[in-house]
């Protein structure tokens, strides 16, 4: 469900705190953040951000395609190994 037009985008406030001293003083480092709910501003271009899985934090380059997203997109929870074992193997060789 999309948050209202009337309240705005949330980013937090935190974050964008940090990327703005980071812009002030021209020095590139990558930001932690736990804040997978944020949208991606386009302050935030050109800058990486290390996102919060719930295991590590995974660095992502922030591009001008991913405004409007949220950081959590582009930091998957969830590792896909594989349907099946021998079996499914089996089966696809037919």
């Amino acid at each position: 469900m999309a948050r209202s037009l009337k309240k705005g985008p949330y980013i937090d406030e935190k974050l964008l705190q940090r990327i703005r001293v980071i812009e002030a003083t021209g020095e590139k480092r990558v930001v932690k953040t736990w804040s997978r709910a944020s949208i991606i501003s386009p302050e935030m271009v050109g800058h990486t951000i290390a996102v919060h899985n719930g295991k590590q934090f995974l660095p992502v380059f922030i591009n001008e395609n991913m405004v409007g997203h949220k950081l959590g997109e582009f930091a998957p929870t969830r590792i896909f190994r594989a349907h099946g074992g021998k079996t499914a193997k089996s089966t696809t060789l037919r």
